[in-house]
């Protein structure tokens, strides 16, 4: 009885340390905003300048006499440029914290930033997932799933994709299984190592999803057949059938997940779902294959390619095929 009584009490303690905590962050937040506005306005454009650098040191001497640490030139350098980097307080998530704002400032594109502020306040991304997915280039897989071609008109138009094509991504980066260290791994590895490593995949999935079962088994004519990983996405508001593959993709494949889709939308939909997703994670994937085995206006079935290591961002950009994105945000015209 008195430990039940403690668990209610400790319950309403961890609460409202909670929302202290949060209107402390929030606070700080906007202070910092403050003034680095201040200094902006002060210093103008060029902080470095001789006056400039001379009133950074002054206000960092004076408000770390009386506040304490947290003020030293290095942090109101960082201020400034969390003004000039957000000038527009409104657009801001007063829910995140100083550290995630720091991360984002790191990202020089605009549009990416603006992306990485919604996704981290919608997902409740903490720092480290947040770089993560800045080092695995978030943004450009999204922008690049399913679509390569129109990735430069898109950042031109910002006119945004179907949410299917804005959730699924390609390729998938699988680091956190370790996977490179056990070269001769089977697909019930992989899969089990995604089970066992469910939230960082979930993560890697993106918002909205939800693990609904393992070797799902469906049984029609006598024979049984079992779809590898099935998840749920509140966004899409359908069933996402995943189908892994460790060698080349084959249009048998696709057939069979095809298979798989058709069995979930006419037998196991529930009322107000969506259409049922499939796709199937692969090593390797043939374009060709997916462009003549799915009819043209498919909007079910999608392929994507998984990497088991974390690549440099130069790899990333390869393997989307960016470089007419790279080119439009460095400038070049060529």
């Amino acid at each position: 009885m008195s430990d039940k009584t403690y668990q209610k009490i400790r319950k309403t303690v961890i609460v409202a340390q909670t929302k202290v905590y949060s209107a402390v962050n929030a606070a700080m937040v906007k202070a910092y905003w403050e003034i680095g506005k201040q200094i902006f306005v002060d210093c103008g454009e060029n902080d470095r300048a001789d006056y400039g650098k001379k009133l950074i040191k002054y206000l960092s001497v004076k408000l770390t006499k009386e506040f304490g640490s947290g003020f030293d030139e290095r942090n109101l350098r960082y201020m400034r440029q969390f003004y000039t980097t957000f000038p527009n307080w409104n657009a801001l998530r007063s829910e995140l914290s100083w550290t995630h704002y720091r991360v984002i400032m790191r990202v020089s594109n605009e549009q990416a930033r603006g992306f990485y502020l919604e996704e981290c306040f919608k997902a409740g991304w903490s720092t480290r997932q947040l770089e993560r997915q800045i080092n695995t280039l978030y943004y450009e897989r999204i922008l690049a799933s399913q679509d390569k071609e129109s990735v430069a008109k898109e950042i031109e138009t910002l006119e945004p994709k179907p949410e299917y094509q804005r959730i699924i991504k390609d390729p998938y980066v699988l680091e956190f299984l370790n996977l490179e260290a056990n070269p001769h791994f089977y697909e019930k590895d992989l899969e089990q190592a995604l089970i066992d490593h469910l939230q960082k995949f979930l993560l890697e999935l993106g918002r909205g999803f939800s693990f609904v079962a393992r070797q799902k088994k469906i049984t029609f004519d006598g024979r049984h057949f079992y779809i590898d990983l099935i998840f749920y996405n509140y966004i899409l508001k359908c069933f996402v059938l995943i189908d892994l593959k460790l060698g080349d993709l084959v249009h048998q494949d696709l057939g069979q997940m095809q298979m798989y889709v058709n069995y979930y939308t006419r037998e196991l939909m529930n009322e107000g779902d969506n259409p049922p997703i499939g796709i199937v994670l692969c090593a390797n994937k043939s374009e060709a294959v997916v462009k003549y085995t799915l009819p043209e206006d498919n909007t079910q079935i999608f392929v994507s390619k998984y990497m088991t290591y974390l690549p440099t961002e130069e790899e990333l950009k390869r393997e989307l095929n960016l470089d007419e994105f790279v080119k439009m945000e460095s400038g070049d015209d060529q």
